[in-house]
């Protein structure tokens, strides 16, 4: 269905299409590019459209925003999609465009959707017709612009880039379609179960669209009761948007109780348990970097040196996760953290840590001795005294490094770490229980 015919009763158009904001005033969120001093504000508020590629994921407001700007410019305003379009097409709309030019001096604002489908051909028949004025382009994408337009096409254009809506921004529009009585469900009565919003809310991902489509869906499909309200209860917003409710409240008791498993079963080395706990939590939509912060830390705290190479996966899932975004980001998240949990353990460096931490507190902080002082500072004597490790066999030598002698670190007999054991046993002459 095209977003700007407006040959359809609005009673028979989709929620969706019948929500879209009309003026910059109904528009929810994109602060950061709609801002009331941002540019794309001014050159809409000022009908001074340039060539623009609006992109980001789905359901995010850029199908919204062109339909703002179709309806407050007073340019000629053409839609094509560019799944469905060719070059005839798009030389017809362009000599369309030089004609209004000519004879009513009317600028002509082309939008393609999709335009990442459009060719290389496709796309070098717009670039002159950008350049010159002909017309102004709105291109709109779910893609990277980058990756896939020419760069002629991009430094013709502003490239403006809209992200997922925030839960507040979601609940906003959920909320304006069940009370407006024009375009949305405010002729209805609707019971709507705070815990039934929240489900739409956060399932839907920052996706305006899904959410508006589950609303619509539930109200449309849910018989009224007696006294003619419909009641939209959570096995309605289960329903509605196909995915069941978990009893995973992100600020509650069960957030921090699944997130505790999590962590125990990757410590107790259970990998089958840990990916239960995994699926849990990202089924229930928590966010993907504080699952990969948390694998981090057991990574360090929990495996430490007995498997050095823990903590790298864990930093490189939680880079990983965090640029492809999900659901791909579950995979690199999973091999994480399945690999702490596979990985031998040992806590002597957490251990080590805090047991020097009680010292400072406690204990009266020991001097730094004369001989490793910065050399700045008591220059000759510490030339003297000082002993560099590299100058000696085995790049080590006998030295004092704390005044008052401590043991802190007791590594263990696992993995890498028992090598580290061995070592430090060889080069300090410690004993076994160190």
């Amino acid at each position: 269905m095209d977003l700007f015919n407006q040959q359809l009763n609005r009673k028979d158009m989709p929620l969706t299409l019948r929500m879209c904001p009309e003026n910059l005033g109904e528009f929810v969120g994109q602060e950061h590019i709609l801002g009331k001093n941002k540019l794309l504000h001014r050159l809409i508020e000022a009908d001074k459209i340039i060539s623009l590629i609006l992109y980001g994921p789905s359901g995010c407001g850029k199908s919204a925003l062109v339909n703002v700007i179709a309806k407050t410019t007073k340019s000629s305003f053409i839609s094509l999609n560019a799944v469905t379009c060719g070059v005839v097409d798009l030389r017809k709309e362009i000599k369309c465009a030089e004609q209004r030019r000519v004879q009513n001096n009317k600028k002509t604002i082309l939008l393609i959707e999709e335009i990442h489908h459009f060719n290389k051909t496709q796309q070098d028949v717009l670039l002159p017709n950008v350049e010159k004025g002909i017309i102004t382009l709105i291109g709109i994408t779910t893609h990277n612009p980058y990756f896939y337009l020419n760069s002629a096409l991009i430094s013709r254009s502003v490239i403006f880039e809209f992200k997922a809506l925030r839960e507040k921004e979601i609940e906003t529009i959920l909320k304006n379609a069940i009370i407006d009585s024009n375009k949305g469900f405010g002729k209805y009565k609707i019971n709507m179960e705070e815990k039934a919003l929240n489900h739409l809310i956060e399932t839907a991902g920052g996706d305006a669209r899904k959410a508006l489509n589950a609303l619509e869906l539930g109200v449309i499909t849910t018989s009224p009761d007696e006294k003619n309200m419909i009641n939209f209860t959570v096995s309605v917003s289960e329903e509605s948007i196909q995915k069941k409710v978990l009893l995973y409240d992100k600020k509650e008791n069960e957030h921090y109780n699944t997130i505790s498993a999590f962590i125990k079963s990757m410590r107790g080395s259970d990998p089958d348990a840990t990916l239960y706990w995994l699926a849990k939590m990202i089924y229930a939509g928590e966010d993907p970097r504080f699952i990969a912060r948390r694998i981090a830390i057991c990574a360090s705290e929990d495996v430490g040196n007995a498997d050095p190479q823990a903590i790298c996966v864990a930093a490189a899932a939680l880079k990983i996760s965090e640029f492809v975004g999900m659901p791909e980001g579950k995979i690199p998240l999973s091999q994480a953290a399945v690999y702490v949990a596979c990985a031998p353990k040992s806590n002597a460096s957490f251990l080590g840590i805090e047991k020097a931490l009680k010292d400072i507190e406690e204990e009266a902080v020991q001097k730094v001795p004369l001989h490793l002082k910065d050399s700045h500072s008591n220059k000759f004597e510490q030339v003297k005294k000082y002993k560099c490790p590299h100058k000696f066999t085995g790049h080590h030598v006998k030295q004092e490094y704390l005044p008052e002698e401590k043991s802190y670190y007791q590594p263990t007999e696992e993995g890498y770490e028992s090598g580290i054991k061995k070592r430090l046993i060889n080069l300090m002459g410690k004993n076994e229980n160190r």
